[in-house]
């Protein structure tokens, strides 16, 4: 029997024969039980109803995020990331904000899991002007207070719901298990060509916002890329509203670039800036960036060895590539709430946000291994399979089988009081908007 103790160097190699990359060090992750991990990283705090004990997860998602890290250290220069610990980043952003266990709410405050007529839903509420569209989407005007929402909600079924909350841009999910067949969490969308020789510290132009894509620009500076971070003028980058200690940790180190989208000399700038990128990562919906002139199958034509990391909620190509998604409700897409009320009864949450740093830090890992093999390549992460992917790996096979692991993690870590989340060490201060403009487009040799 496999031990679950090391089920993070397992999963590292995994990764490692995915990539086809050869690593420069053997990939050596830290042998420690997955419950162990979960109580001592401060996830397990933020699992479970507030008046109720933690829960524990039966899913090995800290062993998981070891495994990513350990196989991008495997692939980076010595030491590169010696001081970063995969579990530990999923607690991240709680420990800065504050955050802790709501059950059926996410331990941030937007999502919620909601009771309909014949199942349950993740209703995200991130954006101030996702409550306007509430009675287009309930086909309601008489939606006074939270009771009145529930109420209509338990009269409609799962799947009009979902399928109407995605029409009108909403990041809504039902709590469904995971699918059966394995889910690959990498999607190779196109082929260009390769580079014939690679930059050792590569340039990375990061222009995605919140959580999984900066983090993923963050751990490719810290493997020794020059990363660039652009954003718009006049909609910089929302985790700048947030708590400073949380976003000077994934842009710390970084450059940064403010272009206004409006002017056609800025967009123009933003074109030579990615045809001089050696990595590209974005979280747009396609269409948006389409919308500006910036045509990613394009581009990995006619720029040899571009790698283009594209992070969305569902995936690239089709109806779902328009569809949101945020991490909290990712989760719950991808089957990990549905696993959890298998084992507990219950419905709840499963750390914070948990689908963006795991997305982050294998987005990081494919960046990386395709920058060394050349490039000439656009990928797609998408949240929720990285998710499904994590939870598939070594899965149960069956509910009791799931059942058992979760009594039997729970004795693993019965003797420890759960810690909370750790604030990491900190890195620097992120630069303000814009600072860098003029020195990136001189280092980068933007004219225009």
């Amino acid at each position: 029997m496999l031990s679950p103790d090391t089920i993070a160097q397992r999963y590292a190699q995994h990764l490692l024969h995915a990539t086809g990359a050869m690593p420069l060090h053997a990939p050596v992750a830290p042998a420690r039980h997955p419950a162990l991990a979960w109580r001592r990283s401060g996830l397990m705090a933020l699992t479970g109803r507030p008046e109720a004990a933690p829960a524990m997860c039966l899913v090995p998602l800290t062993a998981i995020a070891d495994g990513a890290l350990v196989a991008l250290a495997a692939l980076a220069p010595a030491g590169a990331l010696g001081g970063d610990d995969g579990a530990a980043l999923l607690a991240e952003r709680a420990a800065i904000a504050g955050h802790t266990r709501r059950g059926a709410v996410s331990p941030g405050g937007a999502c919620r899991l909601l009771a309909t007529r014949d199942g349950a839903i993740a209703l995200n509420l991130a954006r101030d002007e996702d409550r306007e569209l509430l009675p287009a989407w309930l086909q309601r005007d008489d939606l006074r207070d939270d009771a009145a929402i529930g109420a209509a909600l338990r009269e409609q079924t799962m799947h009009d719901l979902v399928e109407r909350g995605r029409e009108l841009g909403l990041a809504v999910a039902p709590v469904v298990p995971p699918p059966t067949p394995a889910t690959a969490w990498c999607e190779t969308l196109q082929q260009g060509p390769r580079a014939t020789a690679v930059r050792a510290a590569p340039r990375v132009l990061d222009l995605s916002s919140l959580w999984a894509g900066p983090l993923c620009a963050q751990l490719l500076r810290l493997c020794g890329a020059d990363v660039v971070k652009l954003e718009s003028r006049q909609r910089p980058d929302g985790a700048r509203r947030g708590p400073p200690p949380f976003f000077d940790r994934l842009n710390a180190g970084k450059r940064s670039v403010a272009l206004d989208f409006t002017r056609a000399e800025e967009r123009a700038r933003l074109r030579a800036l990615i045809e001089r990128a050696d990595i590209v990562i974005e979280a747009s919906r396609p269409r948006a960036l389409r919308q500006l002139g910036i045509d990613a199958e394009a581009l990995i034509d006619a720029r040899p060895g571009l790698t283009w990391i594209s992070l969305t909620g569902y995936g690239r190509g089709g109806a779902r590539e328009n569809w949101i998604a945020y991490g909290d409700d990712a989760g719950v897409a991808a089957g990990l709430t549905w696993l959890m009320r298998q084992a507990t009864g219950e419905l709840l949450f499963v750390g914070d946000a948990i689908a963006d740093p795991l997305t982050g830090l294998h987005a990081a890992l494919a960046a990386w291994a395709t920058h060394r093999a050349g490039g000439g390549r656009l990928l797609s992460l998408s949240l929720v399979d990285v998710v499904r992917h994590a939870l598939q790996f070594e899965r149960p096979a069956d509910a009791e089988a799931l059942r058992a692991r979760q009594r039997d993690w729970a004795a693993q870590a019965c003797d420890e009081v759960p810690a909370a989340p750790q604030a990491p060490v900190s890195r620097g201060t992120a630069p303000a908007l814009g600072a860098d403009n003029d020195a990136v487009l001189r280092d980068w040799g933007v004219t225009c």
